[in-house]
């Protein structure tokens, strides 16, 4: 499976390298814009997923938070690429790393958090996790979301939720020493905060399936570089083909007249879908404290990593950058932050928190389509 895999990942790389701009001018056709759209987020898709098996393995072995750590900053890598290729190549989307970040925090705070929550309390009753844990992810998830989405909509230098060159630079250098601060303290001193609970903290069953190729190819001693050399030959090829999805996804919402903001939740959800069931996995596993590394890591390091390269990339381009949110996502990332402290404020979780916080998801979506 693994070799298919990337078989068929670099085989697409190289088609789109040296056939792209053929196979991109036939968008005008129905039939082949639906192709071309099905094949590319297929191939991405599969290799997230791919992604997201590598990460397991070397969850395994290096333990938490690591393993989780490392999951999040790839899916992240992955959600700066396709922002990127947008931005770089429609140059016409001021909106967009504001709409996936927005996207990401309620499908990851409210839609897997929700679901997770529901499955978790119908098999398991309540489930416990480490509290110290969950409380230091909000605590930088809060400031570097207000910072990030609120803020720029009250600024006076400048309108419609934008913010200057000193902003830019000065907000973009504050995001990324405060994610780096919080990375060395959750792989450092404060390691503890984010594994099991000492009462609770078993050892982890292996959910990765078995494949005789990928173990005729692995060395006996199951070494970390092999490990670290297959999750890059995954995510390289989504890097390489966000370009193309890009242009694909631009033409198609402009042709469907579709909302804007529907381009943001698409990167969010091709790109976090593979996490978010490695989470509700976790869930399910009665791995409560994993599930939380997953969802509010995702969630920290969108905002720490994807807010300095959307600000960089306005900066170098010349475009504007929107990222102030309107009035009515204002309120329900404001309820959505609220919620997220208080079911986390205790020891454990039960179906009532998971309920909450999926009627939350699903109002967000009708806004989508219904401002």
């Amino acid at each position: 499976m693994m070799i298919l895999r990337l078989a068929c990942a670099w085989a697409s790389v190289a088609a789109f390298l040296l056939f792209g701009d053929t196979l991109l001018s036939q968008l005008g056709a129905p039939l082949p814009s639906l192709l071309v759209f099905a094949w590319l987020l297929g191939v991405i898709v599969w290799a997230a997923f791919g992604v997201v098996h590598e990460a397991e393995e070397l969850a395994h072995r290096l333990g938490e938070p690591y393993g989780t750590l490392i999951l999040t900053l790839s899916i992240v890598i992955i959600e700066v690429a396709l922002i990127s290729a947008v931005m770089l190549g429609a140059k016409g989307a001021p909106t967009l790393g504001r709409d996936t970040m927005f996207a990401v925090l309620m499908i990851v705070l409210n839609g897997v958090v929700g679901i997770g929550l529901l499955l978790g309390g119908l098999r398991h009753f309540s489930q416990r996790y480490n509290l110290k844990g969950a409380t230091s992810y909000l605590a930088v998830i809060i400031p570097l979301t207000v910072i990030a989405l609120i803020l720029p909509n009250f600024t006076t230098s400048t309108s419609d939720g934008t913010l200057n060159t000193v902003q830019a630079i000065a907000f973009s250098i504050f995001t990324l020493a405060l994610y780096g601060v919080f990375l060395a303290l959750q792989t450092g001193r404060h390691r503890a905060f984010f594994q099991e609970p000492e009462a609770e903290r078993k050892p982890e069953p292996r959910v990765t399936e078995p494949d005789p190729a990928r173990d005729a190819l692995k060395p006996a001693s199951g070494s970390v570089t092999f490990a670290v050399v297959l999750l890059l030959a995954n995510i390289l090829p989504i890097v390489i083909l966000a370009k193309s999805l890009a242009v694909v996804l631009d033409f198609g919402i402009a042709r469907l007249g579709a909302p804007p903001a529907l381009g943001g939740i698409l990167i969010a959800m091709v790109v976090f879908t593979p996490e978010c069931i490695a989470a509700l996995r976790a869930i399910t596993a009665n791995q409560l404290q994993r599930a939380i590394n997953l969802c509010l890591g995702a969630s920290a390091s969108t905002l720490g990593l994807t807010v300095p390269a959307v600000l960089a990339i306005g900066l170098f381009t010349g475009q504007p950058v929107v990222l102030g949110l309107s009035n009515t996502n204002m309120v329900i990332l404001a309820m959505t932050l609220l919620l997220s402290t208080l079911t986390f404020t205790g020891t454990r979780t039960t179906m009532m928190e998971g309920a909450v916080h999926l009627s939350v998801f699903f109002v967000f979506l009708v806004l989508v389509f219904s401002p």
